[in-house]
């Protein structure tokens, strides 16, 4: 049996980083994953940066959650990766960030993969800086957040380094009393060790499917940013910093001026990151949040 391990977490949390962290890690243990991925929107950027791995197979959703009412098309992309690669030795399923973690099993529960799949737990990655703040979030977003970080079987507090040493004491207290079944562990880009997690979910409790907020039934919205020109850098980020605080996360290539290509641009709780790209990616940049329909950028 393939074990499967999923991947749960806010927008811009670090699940995608945790996701390449741990591929390295299989690969240098000699195994072969598989990932299976699912964006918020109909632009796959994660997948993008996740398929440079060229000898990883994987497969994607566009267009919201895999949740029960997706479960037919997630099943048949989970059987379509099954039966294109017969060495597999683990699948990692990474989420969009507006899914609930239980939802996004019943695909891996179906009877079809009884005897196939051998489901280990969840991980889920949560923004130490954000979750101080969360009350600063509308209260349906909020739910989902707190949904997430209470179904994890492991939890990472994230971006520690933003953090003083009061603040993480907090975070990871109030983590802990929140969810006293999962073992919090601090990190920086989501680094931790493959084993520890194996260890960590050898005797993790099943998930249950009580209180589920529905990620799609949620007030979030993708939009998509086209460029026709390269932008001014700095020019740019003023325009992002301009941004409502609803704005969660960006993800995309924006192209700058006297740049070859687009820079891979993501942006989460009022953090840039800039990354050179060396291949010519369309200049598209995702946008989601709440209330983000007149957005637009203008220089």
């Amino acid at each position: 049996m393939i074990d499967v391990y999923l991947l749960s977490g806010f927008l811009g949390s670090g699940k995608t980083s945790l996701l390449l962290n741990l591929i390295s890690q299989l690969k240098e243990q000699g195994k072969k994953p598989a990932i299976f991925m699912n964006e918020f929107g109909s632009i796959s950027i994660d997948s993008d940066t996740v398929g440079k791995e060229k000898d990883i197979p994987l497969k994607e959703l566009l267009n919201g959650c895999i949740c029960c009412t997706g479960s037919e098309k997630t099943e048949a992309q989970l059987q379509g990766l099954l039966e294109e690669n017969d060495d597999i030795d683990v699948i990692l399923i990474e989420t969009t960030g507006a899914a609930h973690p239980v939802e996004a099993l019943d695909a891996v529960f179906s009877p079809i993969f009884a005897e196939r799949l051998h489901f280990k737990g969840i991980v889920t990655v949560a923004d130490a800086k954000r979750w101080l703040e969360r009350d600063k979030m509308s209260p349906q977003i909020r739910s989902l957040f707190m949904e997430q970080i209470r179904h994890a079987h492991v939890l990472l507090a994230n971006k520690t380094d933003l953090l003083s040493e009061a603040e993480l004491a907090t975070v990871s207290m109030e983590l802990s009393n929140f969810n006293n079944t999962a073992p919090v562990i601090q990190t920086t880009n989501a680094e931790i060790s493959f084993s520890f997690i194996e260890e960590m979910l050898s005797n993790a409790p099943k998930p249950t499917k009580d209180s589920i907020v529905s990620g799609r039934n949620l007030t979030l919205a993708s939009k998509l940013i086209t460029f026709d020109q390269p932008v001014d850098k700095e020019e740019f980020e003023a325009w992002v910093k301009s941004l409502p605080d609803t704005v969660y996360r960006m993800k995309g290539y924006v192209p700058v001026k006297g740049i070859t290509n687009p820079y891979l641009f993501q942006y989460a709780y009022g953090m840039v990151n800039w990354l050179p790209e060396y291949v010519k990616m369309d200049p598209k940049l995702v946008i989601i949040g709440e209330g983000i329909n007149e957005i637009e950028y203008r220089e």
